[in-house]
């Protein structure tokens, strides 16, 4: 099913005549009365007529639809699509139509489900957070760009290792009829499949670098990671979840990664772990400053010539110089006035 623009005809023109038809009928109606009271002929059929005018005469305000900008309204006919407004405006539409939006009460934490004074609503406490869900909602379907931010989940990077994510989702309604039809509740859909398009993506990658891991399925391994690569991860989730939504009318503009962390039952240990690579990547090198120092030292000895060390004290040298360059504590010098022996 696809979206149908409907044109409708102007509610103006519909608003000022219904009204000046009510001024007329309550006319009628009192001439009416007049006729009967004075056994006029034909008091009785304008009476009747007044009256029954007055009972449906309340319909083509019905029909009168208020559409603002960036909004549509999806508008079915005894169960038949009969077709969306689009333009803003003040329109008039078949007074027998039905507004559809199954998703006017879902409230999923996005930008666009915001409870205004106007509408009643009570809260709903889920974890640790409390969502307003409006109890009489718009019917009306916005077509504005609307961020979803879902609750951060658990799941197992690559490696096996629990990771908590979360992600924010920016979207829209491009086909109100897919929308509306093609799904039970297209907000509820959409949560979802951010959820579940997340999870396989998340489960390719490790949350640092590995060695001989394969992210992007070349069977080449490569340096992509969920820390170093959230671009690139961001993007694979986009294009997962629009891949999903498709036929549900919906356009994902952006998806972005909020939140990345170990869950907290290996936090600890993974600081620890990071703590012993940065310590063992910095006494790396320190040795290897230390022993191109020593070299330097060594050579420059050689190249004055005043100093001659055999192969015995040259060693002593080099132990001395590294336990000076490779400590890290403050060095004691001790003077020999003396011979070495």
């Amino acid at each position: 099913m696809t979206e149908k623009l409907l044109h409708a005809k102007s509610g103006i023109l519909v608003l000022f005549l219904t009204i000046g038809l009510y001024i007329a009928d309550i006319a009628l109606l009192i001439g009416g009365i007049y006729m009967l009271g004075n056994h006029i002929s034909g008091g009785g059929f304008v009476l009747a007529f007044s009256i029954f005018y007055t009972a449906i005469g309340w319909i083509p305000f019905v029909g009168i639809k208020e559409i603002k900008p960036q909004e549509a309204l999806v508008l079915t006919l005894f169960g038949k699509y009969y077709g969306t407004l689009r333009s803003e405006g003040f329109f008039f539409v078949n007074p027998f139509v039905s507004e559809v939006n199954p998703a006017a009460q879902t409230s999923l934490r996005q930008s666009g489900d915001v409870t205004t004074k106007k509408r009643s609503s009570h809260s709903i406490t889920s974890g640790d957070e409390t969502v307003s869900t409006p109890v009489k909602a718009e019917k009306k379907i916005s077509l504005k760009s609307m961020t979803l931010s879902n609750n951060k989940q658990k799941i197992n990077d690559c490696l096996g290792n629990p990771v908590e994510i979360g992600i924010a989702v920016i979207w829209r309604v491009t086909d109100t009829a897919k929308a509306v039809f093609q799904v039970d509740n297209f907000k509820e859909f959409l949560s979802l499949q951010c959820d579940a398009s997340l999870r396989d993506i998340v489960r390719l990658y490790p949350y640092d670098i590995a060695h001989d891991v394969d992210t992007t399925g070349d069977g080449v391994p490569d340096e992509g990671s969920l820390r170093g690569s959230s671009s690139i991860v961001a993007e694979r989730i986009k294009n997962e979840i629009q891949a999903r939504v498709n036929f549900a009318g919906l356009e994902i503009i952006e998806a972005r990664i909020t939140h990345l962390a170990y869950a907290p039952e290996i936090a600890s240990a993974m600081l620890q772990r990071q703590q012993a690579s940065a310590i063992i990547d910095a006494r790396k090198m320190i040795v290897e400053g230390s022993v191109g120092m020593v070299e330097m030292a060594l050579e420059q000895l050689n190249k004055g010539g005043q100093v001659h060390l055999d192969e015995e004290r040259k060693a002593a040298m080099v132990s001395n110089l590294l336990v000076v360059l490779c400590g890290n504590k403050d060095v004691q010098p001790i003077v020999n006035s003396g011979n070495l022996y």
